[in-house]
């Protein structure tokens, strides 16, 4: 390792500091992590998250989850899995700095959970393809925005919900440029799962480090984020293709909480939704739940109710162990591999994972939605081009536009005011339809195509 220390210290990686404002001093009875978690829930982005896919598009079901909900819910298993950490660390006497205790823990995991999807786009995991294949095409074409670094370029190719939500939690929210939201210096490093940039993570990848499997940060952030790190006191590497960093140790414990929550609650909409029967969930749940008594009296949907919280609760016990098991190794930054992977639930959650990739994922009306989600969201990125491209030709001045944009802009609240040269005109499209929600996504696009 480059570090100079051995460990990570908590003293630095808890360090109550607020980004943009490193000069605030929180009130007593309302530390940073609870306004952290306060900004997040009254946030436009978390709000759209009620109509964005969590995995079923477009569902007229009301109890099937969608990303606002499965964040909540990620956020409740978080601030469990946090409260249990923080209470061994200090147990164990593991130098948690004054006036920090398994509270602080818990809070931090918890507002960190709380906007761990807040940047993904419409359709979920497809609308991350479906944008990164429009600019893929967009540069092969050369148009006259294209004039841009490989950096962004492989940023955009591969389009990121990570990356656009460290950007929307650092630039675009509240205090544009100033720091965003402006939360705590533990809760973005506790939400920063990738720290790395595209091109980094290109070249070296999962094999590599578990913290390499995607990037995280955009080019345009990066200084942000490395200012960020360097007073967390996170380990910094180089290599030929960039600086990445190691984890934050908080951030095993949001990526456990995500990894429960969908992996868990995945099944039991899969049921609700009719891709999966009532026994071939009950079967998947049971050696994670263990528990083998008689549920037949009940509804299909009880029992599947009913193992699912038992099998959430039973899967914070293994995570919280695996982590205490993996101590040493998460604060030299040499962990690689998630808790659930070295839990002692790893084959029953790889059993699922595969039930789900087989049977879930692959559901007849998931991918019909998905396909035509991929059309929509490429037809809203070319229809906004012109837009762009002409604004390009008036050097930037959105004043100077006709009025047909003008129109455009006023009817789609479109945020110009970052708009400065062909990287921040990509980024300002990515920004706009990556935000947009299932439903207005569907609607911008017949708007701007003319389709009634």
């Amino acid at each position: 390792m480059s570090a100079t220390k051995d460990n990570m210290e908590w003293a630095e990686l808890l360090r109550q500091e607020r980004l943009g404002d490193e000069t605030y001093q929180a009130e007593e009875h309302r530390p940073l992590f609870t306004q952290d978690a306060d900004r997040i829930v009254f946030s436009e982005p978390f709000r759209r998250l009620a109509n964005k896919t969590q995995v079923h598009p477009l569902y007229e079901h009301d109890h099937i989850h969608h990303r606002l909900i499965h964040s909540v819910e990620t956020s409740s298993v978080g601030r469990s899995l946090g409260l249990a950490v923080g209470h061994w660390l200090d147990v164990e006497r593991k130098v948690l700095p004054s006036g920090v205790d398994k509270f602080t823990v818990g809070g931090t995991v918890q507002a960190a959970c709380l906007a761990h999807d807040i940047g993904n786009p419409p359709f979920g995991h497809s609308g991350e393809a479906a944008i990164g294949s429009w600019f893929e095409e967009y540069f092969e074409r050369q148009g006259i925005l294209s004039d841009v670094s490989d950096g962004v370029k492989k940023e955009l190719v591969k389009f990121e919900g990570n990356a656009q939500g460290f950007r929307i939690l650092t630039k675009l929210e509240m205090y544009e440029t100033n720091g965003g939201m402006r939360l705590s210096l533990p809760v973005l490093g506790a939400f920063q799962k990738y720290p790395t940039r595209a091109r980094t993570s290109d070249h070296l990848g999962k094999a590599h480090y578990v913290g390499l499997k995607k990037f995280g940060v955009f080019e345009d952030e990066w200084d942000v984020f490395c200012s960020i790190s360097e007073k967390l006191g996170l380990f910094e590497e180089s290599s030929d293709h960039g600086s990445w960093y190691r984890r934050h140790p908080l951030v095993y414990l949001v990526e456990a909480a995500d990894d429960i929550c969908y992996e868990i609650v995945d099944l039991e909409d899969a049921f609700t939704s009719g891709d999966l029967d009532e026994n071939t969930v009950i079967s998947a749940l049971r050696p994670i739940a263990k528990k083998n008594e008689d549920l037949s009296q009940s509804t299909p949907a009880a029992q599947i109710a009913y193992l699912r919280s038992v099998s959430i609760g039973s899967a914070i016990s293994a995570c919280v162990e695996s982590f205490k098991e993996n101590y040493e190794e998460i604060m030299t930054g040499e962990f690689n591999s998630s808790l659930v992977e070295a839990s002692t639930l790893s084959q029953e959650f790889s059993e699922i994972h595969g039930l789900a990739s087989s049977r879930i994922f692959t559901a007849r009306r998931k991918t019909e939605l998905e396909v035509s989600g991929r059309s929509v969201l490429r037809r809203a990125l070319t229809s906004l081009l012109p837009l762009y491209e002409d604004l390009a030709k008036k050097e930037w001045d959105a004043n100077r536009l006709g009025s047909h944009f003008q129109q455009v802009i006023r009817a789609l609240d479109l945020k110009l005011e970052l708009v400065s040269d062909n990287a921040t005109a990509l980024h300002s499209m990515a920004d706009f339809v990556s935000g947009m929600t299932d439903r207005y996504a569907v609607k911008v696009s017949k708007q701007l195509s003319g389709i009634q």
